[in-house]
């Protein structure tokens, strides 16, 4: 079955009695219920809501003692410190994984889709994002290298296929809301939850319904590179994603683009046509011409 290293993803360890309380305090996503084999899809937002960090979190026993997020590489150093500002009181110890100083210590993240067989001593569990993106495992890095078979780019494509957003190539961190980065409609966001840093000004977005970009899955023949700027009626509406095989995601000013497409204007970058593609599990509003 396909499976694949992800190089780009690093792994934190958090520890201690309070470790689920204590995040599930600070984090977007509701912990008070993580078990293990079930991951949940999560950030770390600043005050005034904007991404710091995403990740997915996972439960390395039944009490949650141990939980384990599977963030981007190039932040994890800055997570742990991060992280380390809002523990406080709270009795708990937070470990890098990805740059640990000694190999033996480190962790990698291995996906696999089109079935799963559990390696030995792995933690992981489904992709709460979007079930076509299959199973992540949390090893030892130097077991990771090798368990993962296909090239990184092939899970990239699936991806990118799957209208899934990722950072770097889709957004940067402290510049995008999560309602941007889809985590409403990709479960990254409780609702119901109790407050969390960020918590008013998502939930203030979620109920004016105040999100008028958006990344959105879209196609053409030849897309142009990510940072491209799009255009739409001769105005600009957003800035290219990331991009694979044809498909691609972008960030879209919704409200212009729908007035573009209604005038029967099309939405262009570097000469080249994107065409929107609503995905099935889309709820939000969508430009129609």
């Amino acid at each position: 079955m396909p499976s694949a290293y992800l190089s780009q993803r690093g792994v934190l360890r958090i520890t201690g009695a309070e470790a689920r309380a204590w995040l599930n305090n600070i984090v977007t996503c509701d912990l008070s219920t993580l078990a293990p084999g079930a991951p949940r899809f999560g950030a770390l937002l600043t005050p005034q809501g904007k991404i710091l960090f995403d990740f997915l979190v996972y439960a390395g026993d039944e009490a949650a003692s141990t939980i384990y997020l599977d963030t981007a590489r190039a932040g994890a150093a800055e997570l742990t410190k991060r992280l380390g500002f809002y523990r406080l009181r709270a009795k708990v110890g937070i470990e890098d994984l990805a740059s640990a100083a000694t190999a033996g210590e480190r962790f990698g993240v291995v996906v696999q889709w089109d079935g799963a067989e559990a390696p030995e001593e792995a933690v992981g569990g489904p992709d709460p994002r979007h079930p076509g993106l299959g199973t992540r495992w949390l090893m030892p890095e130097h077991a990771a290298k090798t368990f993962g078979e296909a090239e990184a780019p092939a899970y990239e494509a699936l991806r990118i296929g799957l209208g899934i957003p990722e950072p770097p190539g889709d957004f940067a961190y402290g510049e995008a809301f999560p309602h941007e980065t889809l985590m409403d409609m990709l479960g990254g966001v409780d609702f119901r939850k109790g407050c969390y840093v960020g918590q008013e000004v998502v939930s203030r977005m979620q109920h004016r319904g105040t999100a008028r970009t958006r990344l959105v899955p879209v196609t053409g023949a030849l897309l142009p590179p990510a940072g491209s700027e799009l255009t739409a009626g001769e105005k600009p509406v957003g800035q290219m994603g990331s991009s694979a095989e044809g498909k691609g995601l972008a960030m879209l000013r919704l409200d212009r683009v729908q007035e573009a497409l209604a005038a029967g204007g099309t939405v262009t970058g570097e000469g080249a046509v994107l065409r929107l593609e609503k995905p099935d599990w889309w709820k939000a509003g969508w430009p129609v011409s």
